[in-house]
């Protein structure tokens, strides 16, 4: 996941991260992975990179479509 243990516990805690403790160890669902690590855009995340696209294409546009053409 690229984050320590205590970072995964601690997200656990807080409840970004869907685990049960199964004794004194925590699951994670296995449909919850692509969450979990990443792999799945948030609605937040959607809007945010359509955002930027927007932002480069009214800046970079003419440019954009000049590059195009080669």
């Amino acid at each position: 996941m690229g984050i320590s243990r205590v970072a995964v516990f601690k997200k656990i805690k807080s409840g970004k991260i869907k685990a049960q403790k199964i004794g004194r160890n925590f699951m994670i669902n296995k449909k919850n992975l692509p969450d979990v690590l990443g792999e799945v855009l948030t609605e937040d995340k959607k809007r945010e990179i359509e955002k930027a696209v927007k932002k480069t294409i009214k800046e970079y546009g003419e440019t954009l479509k000049l590059l195009g053409k080669e």
